[in-house]
């Protein structure tokens, strides 16, 4: 599988240590706005600075974060993610598999109640030309597992130009940060296939 955004391949180990509520929200914080102290990440993760310590020290062993490269006082140590995201195949074997089911779990976990803020809190502050291509797109489709295979890949070849100029040094004039969130939900193999281009 192609990896165009350079991000962190998790083995079956990581996959298990990141299915933690708290240790996947500590690492989301830290790929999304840089590196920060587990004093500064505790409130924001919904736990103490010690458990938040403890669980920077977890992910720190399996290569996710690293001590950060932030001149302090040298009372705290500063933490920073090792990659801008990550990535990860269900093994084959059913250890691996259901490693990999637990931390998809979870990410849906932390991503549900997204829209609902956005909606509520940013839609009615955004200016006419941001809300065009904003909001929801639920698109059903039928494919095979190869050809859905090449669409993700599409997809990210598409959208690595954007992803990779996140860290850019030279923010880019009206650019604003822009979460997409993309379910790839197949059906069971049981399932009645209903008609291609169903929208929402």
């Amino acid at each position: 599988m192609s990896n165009p955004y350079g991000d962190i391949e998790l083995t079956p180990r990581s996959i298990r240590a990141l299915a933690h509520p708290v240790r996947l929200a500590i690492l989301s914080r830290l790929q999304g706005h840089g590196p920060s102290t587990a004093t500064a990440l505790a409130p924001l993760v919904g736990a103490t600075p010690s458990v938040t310590s403890w669980h920077l020290r977890h992910l720190a062993e399996h290569g996710l974060v690293r001590d950060a490269a932030v001149e302090s006082d040298g009372r705290q140590r500063w933490w920073e993610a090792v990659g801008r995201g990550f990535r990860f195949t269900p093994a084959e074997d059913a250890v691996g598999q259901e490693a990999a089911s637990l931390l998809s779990r979870v990410m849906f976990d932390q991503a549900a109640g997204l829209p609902d803020a956005w909606a509520r809190d940013t839609e009615p502050l955004l200016e006419t030309e941001w809300r065009r291509s904003a909001g929801l797109s639920n698109t059903s489709i039928v494919a095979t597992a190869d050809e859905l295979a090449e669409i993700e890949a599409a997809v990210e070849a598409l959208l690595a130009p954007y992803v990779l100029r996140k860290g850019a040094d030279e923010p880019t004039p009206g650019a604003r940060r822009v979460r997409l969130l993309r379910y790839v939900l197949p059906s069971a193999a049981d399932e009645h296939v209903e008609d291609a281009g169903e929208r929402a």
